[in-house]
């Protein structure tokens, strides 16, 4: 059985966006396109205009083996995530999740 908990305790010497809230963001299953060898792919992730911090983390997973994930040129309605293929592999066509914290 699951708990249920209510509180989210910001440790001290965090340096979050707002003092009186955390924003979390979830988008599940987005779109990649496929890539050739050793070329990396990159995708806009969009939110709702103005919906996110001016400062946030953001937190990829892939969605495949032998690839690295970055995000870059974060706005307050999205940001960019590039997948780049580890050791001359391709980037597979497929879907990849974002969690954001800010």
């Amino acid at each position: 059985m699951s708990v249920d908990l209510r509180v989210i305790e910001i440790s001290d010497g965090s340096n979050q966006s707002r003092s009186d809230r955390l924003l979390a963001g979830l988008q599940l299953s987005v779109p990649n396109l496929s890539g050739a060898t050793s070329a990396a792919v990159t995708t806009a992730v969009a939110f709702v205009a103005d919906a996110l911090p001016t400062t946030y983390a953001v937190f990829i997973d892939p969605g495949q083996p032998g690839v690295f994930a970055s995000a870059s040129s974060k706005t307050i309605n999205g940001f960019n995530v590039t997948l780049t293929p580890l050791s001359g592999a391709a980037v597979a066509a497929g879907s990849f999740s974002v969690l954001i914290l800010g």
